[in-house]
């Protein structure tokens, strides 16, 4: 798939057939992922892979603050992925001192470009996809043992779509940008 087909044709999927995601596939996802540019290279995107019905279900029922419309998405994906980031990396000197004003923004901004990143590989393997936010990063952290060094940015349901979505309206470029 050409690259910018990808772009405007990957949708937020949120409906799932019932066909596991192999092990191969994901890994060829994950490493398209790798190669995300980050802050001075720190490499911090994390991807915790969970196909397991019991912990998706877990996640599902006691770590979406009661938003029925992301637990139902969980319920019925056969994979999720709870993207986590190594914290104190992006923004960051050597010294522990922040390099911008924006201070440790950078750490969500290199996981969104992560995520997208994430989501496009999956599109062009055929796989559907939608990032999600409100999720209890805590919960989730204690249930999948998540290593103290990291911190849940997102979590990202995949599978085969049940059906395509079709495209949301979308802004113009008069709209969205200025040339100056």
């Amino acid at each position: 798939m050409e690259i910018i087909e990808c772009i405007k044709t990957r949708r937020s999927v949120r409906s799932f057939t019932d066909k596991p995601v192999s092990r191969e596939t994901l890994t060829e996802i994950l490493s398209a992922a790798a190669y995300v540019p980050s802050w001075k290279n720190s490499q911090t995107a994390r991807w915790n892979v969970i196909t397991d019905k019991a912990v998706i279900e877990k996640i599902a029922r006691e770590a979406t603050f009661g938003f029925e419309h992301n637990r139902d998405i969980m319920l019925g994906c056969p994979c999720l992925v709870i993207q986590s980031a190594v914290t104190k990396r992006c923004g960051y000197e050597r010294d522990g001192s922040f390099t911008t004003s924006k201070g440790d923004s950078w750490e969500m901004y290199d996981s969104g470009i992560a995520a997208q990143t994430f989501s496009l590989a999956a599109h062009n393997a055929g796989l559907g996809s939608v990032i999600m936010g409100i999720i209890d990063d805590e919960k989730i952290a204690e249930i999948i043992s998540l290593p103290e060094t990291e911190r849940i940015t997102a979590a990202i349901a995949v599978g085969y779509p049940q059906s395509e979505p079709a495209c949301p309206p979308k802004k113009t470029v008069e709209d969205i940008a200025r040339f100056i």
